[in-house]
């Protein structure tokens, strides 16, 4: 029994100990596998961002090239003097052109007339996009006939041998003879600012090992990996390496290597995620023949398509070894911890063996029903064990009498708990009820003094302004008469001013009608939605061919509703037009109508008007159907005003789901058997949803 109690002390003692230590292994794992990894995808990001400002840097570094040899005092001369008549006058500013060439490191570097870059397939596309006297730059791939037009030594310098690569994709030509360029064209204005002549120049990729290297060096400096791990950058034509610095072979003993994959292909993963998809990549990836941390981009040519991608990375070899020997060393170090604390612990459980084991028999015997106490321990009388023993003892006197009253008094709490708990949640609930009340009142108040303002508003300026334009219309169609043939001279003038008085009684109209829509309430009849649409269409043409807008219609409602058609109309007519106005001149508007089923059985039809506009923030969606909020500068503030009262005086629900930047979607809800206006809930089947 003592050796039983011995073990217990001493795995009781030693178990928080196992336990912070394990936790620590285990949280030393974790964060080198989150935080660590994650630090490593960070770098190899940051490193492919420094390639790509990098590769850019070239083209820019092209243009100041052949900006400097534009303005050089030799080509100057030359080009004053130049006579395309003269054979002789082009050979001198060829081999000018050709020693720059060599001094600037270009692989190209020629001038062609105006009409000969608009007779190149490759340089009319540069063209347009060659802005006054600025140089343009950008990647191309050329096939060897077009090479050959630039240089014929580029054919053969461009020709990589393929070579089969594991984790990719199978071989379907043995050589790639396209060339990947960097390409910079640079406008000579001659002495009246006109262009004639360009310098056409750049670099070819295929084998290159300058810019590669350069990148290297920038981002895997010596100190910036750990020992025996490599650094490595690659430019890719399609998924094909034609200039790297990946090795074919390693030795991590003298940190050399030995040869470059040229020729070698991507992972098939690789390929179709960033040549495939667009997207980036900055994961583990299989490089040639290892693992490597890594991160691929892909490279576009002037005409916006992808053709390669650019990497960097590092080897992972070298922190997976790393992190296997921290793991190591911490193991070790916890084994040795728990054998020195198991001797200091076994060594201290002795003193403590007699009375705990007297008071596990005491225990025991109580366990089995028998009215035992552990009485002296032979202990000082301040020592905890025999404190603890005295205790114990008491407790086991109290235990008996209280156990029954205890019982009785947790079935009360329990009772009264269960009680409490049922009172506050039917206070809570009642609660809530008088906080919607509150709010729906509270809002219903203020669009009833809206109302009632606007209602006083409208009558003194439909009165004021009515006979103003009466007048005015009357006085110009008589001037029309009065001026007979004459009237044509001022015909636009005219019809510009009946317009615009038609105008201001549209908004006096429609003033009215929010303010006082009693007045307005039209005759409802059972109507098929369909033939409305129609008609809707009809009216809406002209407004939708100036914006040149695609209206597509998916009418497939076949339940009657109750309306006033000429309403719905104006609903209908107004929600389009809306759209049409919310799309820069182009665009797509849906309309889709169905019949509206609940619990299985037709009730009404909605109506669904979808545009590609612009969208509405969330903040103003809300606003949207307050009356004079409007964001057209033609705009009265008063249609969406409308159009909500229109819907809800019959019943009707409007819903509005608008994302920014992708468009907006006005949902109709109408009844079969229109409903009566309710004037408890002002925003009784309005809903808003934005992104």
């Amino acid at each position: 029994m003592q050796a039983k109690v011995r073990y217990r002390i001493l795995i009781l003692t030693l178990l928080p100990i196992l336990l912070t230590l394990v936790s620590l292994v285990f949280i030393t794992i974790y964060w080198n596998i989150s935080y660590t990894g994650k630090q490593l995808f960070m770098k190899v990001k940051a490193d492919l961002a420094v390639a790509s400002n990098t590769l850019i840097s070239v083209q820019k570094s092209q243009e100041k090239q052949l900006e400097l040899v534009m303005s050089s005092w030799a080509f100057q001369n030359d080009f004053r003097q130049f006579d395309t008549s003269q054979v002789d006058s082009r050979q001198r500013i060829d081999v000018f052109l050709e020693t720059q060439k060599r001094k600037l490191d270009l692989d190209f570097l020629s001038l062609v007339s105006l009409s000969e870059a608009a007779a190149d397939a490759d340089l009319r596309f540069m063209l347009p996009k060659v802005k006054g006297s600025d140089a343009y730059s950008g990647l191309m791939v050329l096939g060897p006939n077009r090479l050959a037009r630039i240089d014929p030594d580029l054919v053969t310098v461009a020709n990589i041998l393929l070579v089969e690569t594991p984790r990719s994709q199978k071989l379907t030509k043995t050589v790639e003879d396209r060339g990947l360029l960097s390409r910079s064209l640079l406008p000579i204005p001659d002495a009246n600012g006109n262009i004639a002549w360009y310098l056409d120049g750049g670099i070819l990729f295929n084998r290159d090992t300058r810019i590669v290297d350069h990148i290297r060096d920038l981002v895997y400096d010596k100190g910036t990996l750990p020992e025996h791990s490599i650094g490595t950058v690659t430019i890719f034509l399609d998924n094909i390496r034609i200039s790297t610095n990946v090795p074919l072979h390693f030795f991590p003993q003298d940190g050399e290597t030995q040869g470059r994959a040229v020729g070698s292909l991507v992972s098939e993963e690789v390929k179709q995620q960033v040549l495939s998809q667009g997207q980036l990549w900055v994961d583990r990836a299989f490089v040639f023949n290892d693992w490597f941390i890594s991160a691929y981009s892909p490279l576009v040519d002037i005409q916006g398509n992808r053709i390669g991608m650019i990497y960097t990375g590092f080897s992972e070899s070298p922190f997976i070894h790393n992190y296997l020997l921290n793991i190591m060393e911490l193991g070790t170090i916890l084994m040795l911890v728990l054998l020195v604390s198991g001797l200091l612990v076994y060594r201290g459980a002795y003193s403590l063996l007699q009375p705990i084991e007297r008071i596990h028999h005491v225990v025991k015997a109580v366990q089995s029903g028998r009215n035992l106490r552990i009485g002296s321990l032979g202990l000082e009388r301040d020592n905890e064990l025999s404190n603890l023993a005295e205790q114990f003892d008491r407790m086991l006197d109290l235990l008996q009498r209280k156990n029954s009253q205890i019982q009785a008094a947790s079935e009360l709490l329990e009772d009264k708990v269960e009680e409490r708990t049922r009172s506050l949640q039917e206070k809570t609930e009642e609660l809530q009820n008088n906080l919607v009340l509150l709010n729906e009142t509270r809002q219903q108040l203020v669009t009833n003094e809206k109302l009632t303002a606007l209602g006083e508003l409208t009558a003194g300026i439909a009165h004021e302004i009515n006979n103003p334009t009466a007048v005015i219309l009357g006085n110009m169609e008589l001037l029309k008469s009065e001026l007979g043939d004459n009237a044509a001279i001022v015909e636009e003038e005219i019809e510009l001013v009946i317009q615009q008085v038609g105008r201001i009684s549209t908004i006096i109209r429609s003033l009215l009608q929010y303010s006082r829509p009693g007045e307005f309430n039209a005759p409802l009849e059972m109507h098929q939605l369909t033939p409305i649409i129609e008609e809707m269409l009809v009216l809406v043409r002209h407004s939708i061919q100036e914006k040149e807008v695609i209206l597509s219609q998916e009418l497939n409602a076949s339940y009657p509703i109750e309306v006033n058609r000429p309403q719905l109309l104006q609903v209908l007519i107004n929600l389009v037009v809306n759209a049409a106005h919310a799309m820069d001149e182009q665009g797509r508007i849906w309309i889709r109508t169905y019949d509206w089923v609940h619990m299985d059985e037709p009730i009404g039809v909605k109506i669904e008007i979808e545009d590609e506009g612009r969208g509405i923030p969330q903040e103003l969606l809300s606003r949207i159907f307050d009356p004079f909020y409007t964001t057209r500068k033609d705009g009265t503030g008063l249609g969406l005003s409308l159009s909500y009262g229109i819907i809800k005086r019959i019943g009707g629900t409007i819903e509005v789901t608008s994302t920014v930047g992708k468009g907006t979607l006005f949902t109709i809800g109408l009844y079969h058997n229109a409903k009566e206006e309710r004037t408890d809930t002002p925003y009784e089947g309005l809903h808003f949803n934005g992104t």
